[in-house]
């Protein structure tokens, strides 16, 4: 039975929110680079199991898309989790929607998507929710970057998904971001192999990579960048309520009507992006 790339986008969001308060709590014990590392390195024997690629009758361009894809993909997750250890799962989240939402806008040439994009923007400011002087910058940025490496996955993962067939673009990219991420974690901490550890990155391996990752690589087969961006607009949402159910997150008013504009101005998007409606 053939899922609708919408429903499968839509599968992820909610996995990899979930995935990243179950990653949250882990931060706490090991630190960001650690998280990921273990994350990473318990997906890629999944992923290499369940693809099985090869390597052999590939271009230097096949090759090039899957160390492109892995770098982003690696660097948008150390980015992302170090984001975490020092804001709010919601507020990451909002902030880093950023990327895939400016992508969209961009990528429709509208005058009025960029107005959207614009209210996303001062949404960002809102949802930081403390005087200037209280806002966590690094934070801020470290969110910011993996918005950024997040429009480049959306585009990787497009070109890969088009280069290789099923899931085997997907499970070398994964190598890629390991062999950059175990290195850091390991520097960073002793504690990886335990078996706590390895338990509850073993959750978040299939929750927030295995899972979200390829039911994004398959609908980005048959859906264009722009609308991907404009779907995940419920991200922030999914991600304050699973930050608040897990982490016991709550998020204040201001904070939530910024989240509010960021997730207005997708909607906003969406409805004139007409030209994107039969990938749907």
């Amino acid at each position: 039975m053939r899922v609708p790339p919408t429903a499968m986008v839509l599968g992820g969001v909610v996995s990899v929110q979930f995935g990243g308060a179950l990653a949250a709590t882990l931060i706490n014990e090991i630190g960001a680079p650690g998280t990921v590392a273990v994350r990473l390195a318990l997906a890629v024997p999944i992923l290499l199991l369940i693809a099985r690629p090869t390597l052999r009758r590939r271009s230097r361009r096949d090759l090039g898309a899957v160390l492109a894809f892995g770098t982003v993909l690696g660097l948008m997750n150390l980015c992302f989790y170090l984001s975490l250890e020092r804001l709010p799962l919601g507020v990451a989240v909002t902030i880093e929607f950023i990327g895939p939402l400016g992508l969209a806008a961009v990528m429709s040439r509208r005058r009025r998507d960029f107005v959207a994009a614009a209210a996303a923007a001062i949404g960002v400011v809102l949802v930081n929710g403390h005087e200037l002087s209280e806002v966590d910058w690094l934070g801020v940025a470290f969110a910011a970057a993996a918005g950024v490496l997040w429009a480049g996955y959306i585009l990787l993962s497009a070109e890969t998904g088009r280069r290789f067939a099923q899931l085997d673009g997907l499970a070398l990219a994964m190598v890629v971001a390991t062999a950059i991420t175990v290195p850091v974690g390991f520097a960073t901490t002793t504690d990886l192999i335990h078996w706590r550890t390895i338990l509850i990155g073993l959750a978040i391996a299939v929750l927030s990579s295995v899972l979200p990752y390829s039911l994004e690589t398959l609908a980005l087969r048959t859906m264009r960048p722009a609308v991907f961006g404009i779907l995940m607009s419920l991200e922030p949402a999914v991600g304050a309520t699973a930050g608040y159910l897990i982490l016991h997150q709550l998020l204040t008013p201001v904070q939530l009507a910024g989240m509010a504009c960021v997730v207005g101005a997708s909607i906003a998007i969406t409805r004139t992006s007409q030209t994107e409606a039969p990938d749907l």
